[in-house]
């Protein structure tokens, strides 16, 4: 993709609509990434609960919280202010807490901005205003009570480390990340368009398996007919 090109332009963010995050999971693991860019325990909260076709596609725009006595300085600006247009929102802190660390009020900037969706890796809350506002939210669960007196915002678009279920995930801004029912996948750029011909193959087999199952075939002979 040409550095010029926006998230809103970007023709990998158009040919990923057309895929299932289990797509993407499994063209990843072809490429030998074998958690298949999944984050675990991220579900969709907004505009419903794990229902509908909410899908997000686009660019990740990274946030990092981290304990205020961290040595690092707090970021100068609020991020929400800064996310481009097409982008999803992520945000994580480390180490965890129980504290929120999204609102409602980020949402309404996060859509004005022109963003498809934000994923919280860790507690949101003003659960029903994000679903009045139909902007979609992922995340881990919901909370009460804001970052403020616990974290701070030290990085944005910056490389962020996902730890949970035993595997460690770095997410760079500019990875893709695709959210839908079955949950979050980050897929990293420099394998995109290696995987997207991959996902194609695969949708297309299944499709044909899929077909054949329901006429009588068995799992194992659509398999070996189809994916061989």
């Amino acid at each position: 993709m040409a550095a010029n090109v926006s998230a809103v332009e970007d023709p990998i963010v158009k040919q990923l609509q057309e895929y299932t995050t289990c797509d993407v999971s499994d063209a990843l693991v072809k490429l030998k990434i074998h958690n298949g860019g999944f984050l675990p325990g991220i579900t969709m909260w907004s505009p419903q609960r794990q229902d509908g076709p909410t899908k997000i596609v686009g660019p990740v725009y990274t946030v990092q919280y981290a304990p205020l006595d961290d040595e690092r300085p707090k970021w100068p600006n609020h991020y929400i202010d800064s996310v481009p247009a097409g982008a999803v929102v992520f945000v994580t802190s480390n180490p965890v807490t129980s504290n929120a660390l999204y609102g409602g009020l980020m949402s309404t900037r996060a859509k004005a901005c022109g963003a498809v969706g934000s994923v919280i890796d860790g507690r949101f809350r003003d659960l029903q205003e994000q679903k009045d506002l139909t902007y979609p939210v992922f995340a881990r669960d919901v909370g009460t009570t804001p970052p403020g007196p616990l974290f701070k915002v030290v990085a944005v678009n910056e490389p962020v480390k996902v730890c949970n279920d035993a595997q460690d995930i770095v997410i760079h801004p500019g990875d893709y990340l695709i959210g839908d029912v079955n949950g979050v996948v980050v897929l990293p750029k420099g394998l995109a368009e290696q995987a997207l011909p991959l996902m194609a193959k695969q949708v297309e087999a299944d499709s044909k398996m899929a077909v054949a199952i329901q006429n009588g075939m068995t799992f194992a002979e659509a398999s070996k007919k189809f994916r061989s």
